[in-house]
Order: C-alpha cells, then structure tokens, then sequence
C-alpha cells in the first residue's frame, strides 16, 4: 500500500499554457491553475479540442508547456526533472502501448526499464522481477494470459495488462487518458473497477479523461471540465450531474 497524506498535494498547475495553434487560434491549454490532492479520483471532461489530453500528457512532460509551472509532489516538472517524476507518475493511454509482439508477462516487465540502467537490461529480468509481475498479472485476472501476445488479447485484457505494466514503476499517481475507449461494457466496469480499488485501497492518485460523466459520476470525487483551453468547472461530480438533470 502507498503512504500518502489526504492534506498532500500531488499535482499543482500555476497559469499552465501550452504552444499557440493556428488552427485554434489559441493556445490549447490558457492559464489553467489547479490542485489535486494525493488519495483524490479526479476526471477531466470537456468536449474533444477542449484540452484534457494535452493537460494530462503535459503532467508527464510529454507535452512541453510555454508559460506557467507544473508540480508532482512538490517538484518542478522540467527536462532534469523527469526521471525523478516519472518514477512516481505513470500513464495508460487510449490503446494501453503495448508492444503486440510480446506476450503479457514480457510487456508487464517492460515496467522496470525505467527503474534501473540500461546496461542491467542486458542481462534480463531478475527473478524478483518476474515475481511480482505474474502476480500483478494474476491480481488483474490475468495469469492464464501472462504467455500469450498481447495482440491476442482482448481489449479490455489489453488495458489490463497496461496497468499491471504501470503497477511495476510503483508510481503514486495514475495517469489514464481515456482507459476505457473502444472497450465493450463489460471491460469498461473492469478497468473502471480496477483503477477505483487502486484508489480506494491503495491510496494511488487517480487523474482520468473520460467522455461519460455517468461513469465519471460513479468513479470520481471530482470533475474539471475544460472548454477551449480554460477550466470552466471544478468540483463534485455529483453536483455537476445534477445541474444536468435540472437543465
């Protein structure tokens, strides 16, 4: 189980702004400012262009911001500063990125490169390694599945075995951008689940991008919505559902 303090900030945006696009006319993220708490469930909604991907993927550091600062548990996200963040801070996007070739078990793995030199990778995984990636596997119902290629697997096995791949960073906060698009109902209550319990149980810093505000409504604590590059609401997800009802 991670530590964690419900009174620790685990991400804060200060006049975050991203490149200006032509296109839009815009930038596609404008001083955006927020704060998200260690232990919170948080979805980002908004309609596509609205910006939630790109606020999500800059988190990370993969999309570099012009103005403003980002910081994950008290640190500055800068180049220097990213394999510091990354080893807390990890991503699942829409299609999982797993590589197809491999099987379950080997992409699961693939979660430890970056906890270590690349000369280690010469000499495989260790033992230790593979433990607790087939128990990751198995947690995720998945142990059945840990030899075959993820591109036999389902989609919903797919994003499983994404998460099980972040689980081996032993991050404190949980990026998904989009967890569970194309996936039939089914696998969404499986993700769904899975990333709730990981919340609930575990105390993981959840942040999601989600089209649903049902789902968003059942899953989360909080809703920001985005719209043009701007944060237009930020609070509970049950209130925001029920300004939908009344109008």
């Amino acid at each position: 189980m991670q530590d964690f303090n419900p009174e620790t900030v685990a991400i804060e945006c200060t006049q975050v702004e991203t490149a200006y696009q032509p296109t839009l006319g815009r930038p596609i993220i404008q001083g955006v400012s927020l704060t998200i708490k260690a232990g919170e469930f948080v979805t980002l909604l908004g309609s596509n262009g609205a910006g939630k991907s790109t606020l999500l993927r800059s988190l990370i550091g993969l999309n570099p911001i012009q103005e403003g600062a980002i910081k994950v548990n008290g640190v500055k996200v800068t180049p220097k500063t990213l394999p510091l963040i990354r080893k807390q801070m990890s991503m699942l996007f829409q299609s999982g990125g797993l590589i197809p070739q491999l099987s379950a078990l080997d992409n699961v793995l693939c979660g430890r490169l970056g906890s270590r030199p690349a000369w280690q990778t010469l000499f495989g995984f260790s033992k230790r390694d593979r433990s607790l990636a087939l128990d990751l596997l198995a947690r995720l119902e998945l142990k059945e599945q840990s030899q075959q290629k993820t591109s036999r697997l389902s989609g919903g096995e797919r994003q499983r075995v994404a998460i099980a791949r972040m689980l081996m960073q032993s991050p404190s906060i949980l990026l998904a951008d989009e967890p569970t698009t194309g996936l039939d109902v089914t696998a969404i209550s499986q993700v769904m689940d899975i990333l709730s319990k990981l919340n609930l149980e575990e105390g993981l810093t959840i942040v999601t991008v989600l089209h649903d505000l049902a789902l968003a409504t059942e899953y989360s604590h909080r809703a920001i919505i985005l719209h043009q590059g701007q944060v237009t609401y930020d609070g509970s997800c049950h209130n925001l559902a029920e300004q939908f009802m009344r109008t």
